[in-house]
C-alpha cells in the first residue's frame, strides 16, 4: 500500500486508510477525503508542498505531511 505522496500526477487513486491523530486526521476527513473516495493528483508544486488535488468534484491543496497520512491503493 502506498500513500497519496507517491502517487504520481495524473493519477487516480482510491483511499483506502487514514492515519493520524484525532485532530488532524478530522481535518482530513472534513476536508471529504474519506474511505472509498477516488482522488485525482492534479499537480505538485516544484518543490513537492503542496500537493494539489480533486476530490468529490472540488480542487483542494493539502501539505505533504497530511498527504503522508492517507494510504490509497
Amino acid at each position: 500500500m502506498k500513500t497519496l505522496r507517491e502517487v504520481a500526477c495524473g493519477q487516480t487513486a482510491k483511499v483506502a486508510k487514514l492515519t493520524g491523530d484525532g485532530p488532524v486526521k478530522r481535518r482530513i476527513m472534513d476536508m471529504g477525503i474519506t474511505k472509498g473516495v477516488d482522488v485525482f493528483v492534479r499537480k505538485a508544486a516544484p518543490l513537492g508542498d503542496p500537493v494539489e488535488i480533486t476530490v468529490r468534484g472540488y480542487e483542494l491543496s493539502i501539505r505533504k505531511a497530511d498527504a503522508e497520512m492517507i494510504f490509497v491503493e
